[in-house]
C-alpha cells in the first residue's frame, strides 16, 4: 500500500502556512478572551487537528468540549442536523468559542450556533480554520478567520475523502484518478 501523500496532486496550503495561521489565530484569541475562562466547543471528527493545534497556540486557561452530529438527507441544503454527543459542560454564562475546522454554506453552523444560543452563553463566537465564503447560503458571523480554499475537493488537515487523509498536515487536491 502507498502512502496517502502520493494521492495529492498539489498542496493548496502548506503545513508551515497552516501551523503560522493558528499561530497568528492563537495570539489573538488569547489577547481578546485574558481572564475570560473561555470554553472552546468543537464538532467531531474534523476539527481535532486543527482544535489540538489551536490549544498550543493559546496562552490562556481555557475548557475544551466536543459534539457530534449527524446530518440528514438533504442537510446540506437545509442544515438539518440530529446532535448525536452533546456537550458534557454546561455553557450557561460562560464565554464559548465555537471551532470549526470548514465552514462552506454556512447552514449547519447557524443550526448549531442557534442551538447553543438557547443555552444562554455569555458570549458565543466562532473561529473557522478554512473558509469558502464564495459557498456561503447564509451569512454566519465568523470572528477569527484562518485561510480561503478554493472551489475544488481538497484534503487534509482534517478534511477528508471517504474517511482518509485528514491526518495530511497540509491541504491538497487528489490526483483525478484517486478514488473518493
Amino acid at each position: 500500500m502507498q502512502p496517502i501523500a502520493n494521492d495529492v496532486q498539489r498542496v493548496i496550503h502548506s503545513e508551515e502556512a497552516i501551523q503560522a495561521r493558528i499561530a497568528r489565530l492563537g495570539r489573538e484569541i488569547s489577547e481578546d478572551y485574558a481572564g475570560q475562562d473561555p470554553i472552546l466547543v468543537g464538532v467531531l471528527t474534523g476539527v481535532v487537528l486543527f482544535m489540538a493545534d489551536l490549544l498550543r497556540a493559546i496562552s490562556v486557561p481555557v475548557t475544551v468540549d466536543f459534539m457530534a452530529i449527524s446530518q440528514y438527507a438533504g442537510a446540506s441544503e437545509s442544515g438539518t442536523v440530529r446532535i448525536t454527543k452533546d456537550l458534557d459542560h454546561s455553557i450557561s454564562g460562560r464565554h464559548v468559542l465555537f471551532v470549526e475546522d470548514v465552514i462552506d454554506t454556512g447552514l449547519t453552523l447557524n443550526y448549531l450556533l442557534r442551538t447553543l444560543r438557547t443555552r444562554e452563553p455569555a458570549s458565543l463566537e466562532v473561529c473557522v480554520l478554512f473558509d469558502r465564503p464564495y459557498r456561503r447560503l447564509i451569512d454566519v458571523p465568523v470572528r477569527y478567520k484562518g485561510l480561503e480554499l478554493p472551489d475544488e475537493f481538497v484534503v487534509g488537515y482534517g478534511l477528508d475523502a471517504g474517511g482518509h487523509y485528514r491526518n495530511l498536515p497540509y491541504v491538497g487536491v487528489l490526483h483525478p484518478e484517486v478514488e473518493r
